[in-house]
């Protein structure tokens, strides 16, 4: 694209008009709450998104079409055939190739926009590591399938005082909230209790999930993204909202209150899950086949619940002291403190994602 100085926007740089930045993004530019400062601002931006699943890819894949700077793609995970449902950014040969996330993504993504730079980081986000990733974001977008990575990203982002989108969908319904730290309500405050308990929710693999309300929450927190990245932080939502793709319905939740007070997270700088003293921990069990995975249970678990939540997955074994389920060649033994033995394998990280499919954490 060739143009002279009269016809490029004030505060363009030349060089991005050389590289037909301007009319790539004109539409995006011509929006009259965005505009050229905007997409300065973004092409220069540094977005985290931790998990690469399906809201994870359908934001980066949004991010990257809109001209974002830098992406870091954080996941521990590898494409499989079940994720083509969903999971937008992946096709057959991924799976075929078994890529992990990141990477397949990363590929498709440059394919995309070869001006935005992708970091793909293959990794379990632990308390241990989080630290490497969240001080260097403008914005943290919450790809994740489980709270307990939830409330470290919200201790993380708090304590660096980064911005970031929460959001969740399980079978038809989907929920975000855009977090702000000093201005807006964070989860803790949200979810006082912390994460709810194993086997109290259903999870993805019970209930399931369409790939609509995937695409629709995961519009919700990039326009969120863009807002904050661009200059317009204070037209944000200060909602929880709440999609049924299914039944086409929408409500939200004013936060305002929960804003005024805080929480012993936000207000009182009380980091347990970046400081490890939550976390789940693992070991595993010589000569058994089987790893012993400890969930940070605040109270007892409802092994009768659990149990009903299992029996539509496997053959389920219980009695006063604990809760058996097995399915295929992996298993469980769940007991009341909140140890459960995964048997099958001697994977840490493979235990932790089966044990999150089954039972949902």
């Amino acid at each position: 694209m060739s143009s002279s100085a009269e016809d490029r926007p004030t505060g363009w740089a030349d060089d991005a008009f050389e590289a037909g930045l301007a009319d790539r993004y004109r539409k995006q530019i011509a929006f009259a709450n965005w505009g050229i400062a905007a997409q300065q601002q973004l092409t220069e931006a540094t977005v985290l998104i931790i998990g690469c699943g399906a809201l994870g890819t359908a934001q980066a894949h949004l991010l990257a079409r809109a001209g974002v700077g830098k992406l870091i793609l954080v996941d521990r995970d590898f494409v499989d055939l079940s994720n083509l449902q969903r999971q937008t950014l992946f096709v057959e040969r991924d799976v075929e190739q078994g890529l992990p996330k990141v990477v397949a993504a990363a590929a498709h993504l440059a394919a995309i926009n070869r001006h935005v730079e992708i970091l793909p980081v293959i990794q379990d986000v632990t308390w241990e590591n989080i630290g490497h990733h969240v001080p260097g974001a403008d914005v943290v977008l919450d790809g994740t399938d489980n709270f307990e990575t939830r409330f470290l990203i919200n201790d993380a982002c708090i304590r660096w005082g980064k911005p970031w989108v929460y959001g969740g969908c399980l079978g038809a319904a989907g929920q975000t909230m855009t977090i702000v730290p000093g201005q807006t309500a964070c989860l803790a405050c949200l979810i006082p209790t912390g994460p709810p308990a194993a086997g109290s929710l259903p999870t993805c693999d019970t209930s399931g999930v369409l790939g609509t309300i995937i695409q629709m929450i995961a519009a919700l927190q990039v326009s969120e993204a863009l807002k904050l990245i661009g200059g317009q932080a204070a037209g944000i939502s200060r909602r929880l909202t709440v999609i049924d793709s299914w039944e086409l319905g929408f409500r939200s939740l004013s936060l305002e209150k929960l804003a005024a007070t805080g929480c012993d997270v936000c207000r009182g700088g009380r980091f347990d899950w970046l400081a490890g003293r939550q976390r789940t921990q693992t070991h595993v069990l010589c000569g058994r086949n089987s790893v012993q995975v400890s969930l940070p249970v605040p109270q007892p678990w409802d092994l009768a619940g659990l149990a009903r939540q299992l029996e539509s997955q496997g053959q389920v074994l219980r009695n006063p002291y604990l809760v058996k389920f097995r399915q295929g060649t992996w298993g469980l033994t769940a007991f009341p403190d909140g140890r459960v033995i995964v048997s099958g394998t001697e994977d840490a990280d493979a235990a932790k994602t089966w044990l999150r499919q089954v039972v949902g954490l």
